[in-house]
């Protein structure tokens, strides 16, 4: 190679160097963002994981310290006055209408309801609370109404179909439509999701009613 093609060489390689310093001063900033955003999402995921188990730890804390009362008077006061947020607030629903179930019946039923109706609660937690007060109101509320809660909650897919089917032929032997609760356990025998049991509660039924399993 000659001197002058080396000079060259030697020159091209400077003004490299130049042009990827400058590239470096006017965007390295965006590498220097980019690391600090990964390291500083890193710690803040770290953080709300933590935070949410702290405060999932004080709630259930709270609970068991609330339960552990004797009295039911005090046990419902205790539960109203956890702080909740989201699903927490329709879970001491629920345990507050247990409670109250003892006591105050129709306090309980008014309670479920209102967590059946609360839109801000998970859709299971709704459905448990209305499969809740159908069976604890029975023959309180109307025919109508528990049917057609019961349509909903029966239908394919729903986490609480299977209770819901079992409750859909208790309603149509209140009503005297034997054949047709026969029908129901029957197919309900037949899913897949039905736990030991229930399978053995609505097999019991069916032979009670004379129906073959």
């Amino acid at each position: 190679m000659s001197n002058s093609d080396s000079f060259i060489d030697e020159v091209t390689e400077e003004l490299r160097r130049d042009k990827a310093m400058g590239y470096l001063r006017r965007y390295g900033w965006i590498a220097v963002l980019a690391v600090t955003l990964i390291v500083g999402g890193t710690a803040w995921n770290e953080w709300r994981k933590a935070s949410a188990r702290a405060s999932a730890e004080a709630f259930g804390d709270a609970v068991l310290a609330a339960l552990d009362n004797n009295a039911t008077e005090d046990r419902v006061r205790a539960l109203a006055a956890i702080p909740t947020t989201g699903a927490q607030g329709g879970l001491v629903q629920l345990l507050t209408s247990g409670e109250l179930l003892e006591q105050d019946r129709a306090a309980a039923l008014a309670a479920l309801k209102a967590a059946s109706e609360d839109t801000t609660l998970p859709v299971a937690y709704r459905q448990l609370a209305s499969l809740k007060r159908i069976i604890a109101g029975g023959s309180d509320i109307a025919v109508a109404e528990r049917e057609q809660i019961l349509v909903g909650l029966s239908q394919p897919g729903q986490p609480m179909r299977p209770i819901a089917l079992e409750q859909t032929a208790l309603l149509q032997l209140e009503q005297g439509n034997r054949e047709t609760a026969i029908e129901i356990l029957t197919d309900l025998l037949s899913q897949s999701d039905v736990s030991d049991a229930l399978r053995r509660r609505a097999t019991q039924m069916i032979v009670a009613l004379g129906g073959q399993v």
